[in-house]
C-alpha cells in the first residue's frame, strides 16, 4: 500500500485522540553546530543522557516510539528505538523530521493517525503534551496542534496528523518548504501555551553552558 492509499483513510474527525493512537517521535537529526558537533541527545544532565530524560517524560504518553536520527544508528542501540534517518537528502531541517517520522508510521504502524514531535534536547518537555494538544485541537477542530511557552511557540513540539504527510512531502519535495511555521500557516493550527516560570519546559540544550543552567534548574525542579 502507497503512502497516498494509506493517508487516505487516516482522515481527522473529531473524536477524542488516544494516546494509543499516537506514535512519538523523537527529533534527534540536527547538526550540532553551536554545541561544537556531536549529538546533543547524548550530552549528560544530572549524570544520564539527555535523551534518558525526554524518554522518561515522553513514552507513557505514546503508543510507539521512533527516533528520528541521521549517520550510524548504532549510537542509540542501547535504547532499543527504531532509528530512522531522515527521508529527504541534505539534512534540510526539523519540517523534514516530521515527514520523516510520517512516513515511518506510514510504513511500520499504519493504525496510527498521529504523530508527536518532540525536540531531544528539550529535557523539561511536559508529560502531559498529548493530553493538552489533543484537546485543544478537538475542541477548536484544528487540523494540528503546537506548543508554546511564555507567548512564544515552539513548532518543532507538536501533534500532527500521518493524513498530511503527502501534502507535507510536496510542500519540500516541490515548493521547498522549509520553515515549520511556514508550512503550518497554511493549516488551523491549535496552541497550547505552557507557563515559563519558574522552569520553562520548553528549555534547550544548545550550547555548553545551556547544559550548567539545565544542571541547576534539574536539581532545583525535578529532584
Amino acid at each position: 500500500m502507497s503512502h497516498a492509499e494509506v493517508a487516505e483513510r487516516l482522515v481527522w474527525c473529531p473524536m477524542a485522540i488516544d494516546s494509543g493512537d499516537v506514535v512519538g517521535v523523537l527529533l534527534a537529526g540536527g547538526q550540532s553546530r553551536r554545541m561544537g558537533g556531536g549529538d546533543k541527545s547524548l550530552k549528560c544532565l544530572a549524570g544520564r543522557p539527555i535523551l534518558e530524560h525526554v524518554l522518561e517524560r515522553v513514552r507513557e504518553q505514546v503508543g510507539r516510539l521512533v527516533l528520528n536520527a541521521n549517520g550510524d544508528p548504532e549510537r542509540f542501540a542501547q535504547y532499543g528505538l527504531p532509528v530512522a534517518e531522515d527521508v529527504v537528502d541534505g539534512q534540510p531541517g526539523p519540517l523534514a523530521g516530521v515527514l520523516t517520522g510520517m512516513s515511518w508510521v506510514l510504513e511500520n504502524a499504519p493504525e496510527a493517525q498521529w504523530i508527536l514531535t518532540v525536540a531531544t534536547d528539550a529535557p523539561f518537555v511536559p508529560t502531559d503534551l498529548v493530553a493538552r494538544l489533543g484537546e485543544v485541537i478537538e475542541r477548536e477542530k484544528a487540523d494540528l496542534g503546537c506548543a508554546s511557552s511564555g507567548g512564544r511557540h515552539h513548532p518543532v513540539i507538536g501533534l500532527w496528523p500521518v493524513a498530511l504527510a503527502g501534502a507535507l512531502k510536496s510542500a519540500i519535495e516541490t515548493d521547498g518548504i522549509r520553515k515549520v511555521d511556514r508550512w503550518t500557516a497554511g493549516y488551523h493550527l491549535a496552541v497550547v501555551d505552557y507557563p515559563d516560570r519558574p522552569v520553562d519546559p520548553f528549555f534547550n540544550v544548545n550550547r555548553p553552558d545551556d547544559i550548567k543552567e539545565a544542571e541547576i534548574l534539574y536539581k532545583n525542579y525535578f529532584m
